[in-house]
């Protein structure tokens, strides 16, 4: 029988204390390439660390929040690769969140401004540089 490895495609069963079952499926793949919305789960999560190594059928304590246990349903070889790079992904989502913040500092200064020693205009300031995105 196959045991859990990174690369391979896992299914799972969550049993929660009050007995709620919830089904999961994912890829094992490294922590920088994790994207859990698009089904690939980091080696290094608690979840991972308690399958690895582990064969379909067996149920193991997973006490976490209010789960107390895991069943690995079924491990294939082989479950997909992520389309694209995460972590180059992921950080530019961070970058355009701190130049978002960036400009809102800078109008939360302005205003400051304004209202204490006159005008200060934040429309004549280079609006390029924070990358406004009219849809944040």
């Amino acid at each position: 029988m196959l045991t859990v490895k990174p690369g391979y495609l896992v299914e799972v069963e969550l049993l929660s204390q009050n007995g709620e079952i919830e089904r999961l499926r994912f890829t094992l793949v490294e922590d920088t390439q994790a994207d859990f919305d698009s089904g690939f789960l980091g080696v290094s999560t608690p979840l991972a660390k308690t399958i690895l190594g582990k064969m379909a059928g067996v149920q193991l304590p997973y006490r976490v929040g209010d789960l107390k246990s895991v069943r690995i349903l079924s491990v294939q070889p082989g479950g997909a690769a992520p389309a694209e790079d995460v972590a180059a992904r992921r950080q530019a989502v961070i970058d355009k969140a701190v130049k978002h913040s960036d400009y809102i500092n800078a109008m939360i200064f302005a205003g400051s401004v304004n209202s204490k020693w006159g005008d200060y205009d934040i429309d004549k300031t280079d609006q390029s540089q924070w990358e406004k995105d009219e849809n944040s």
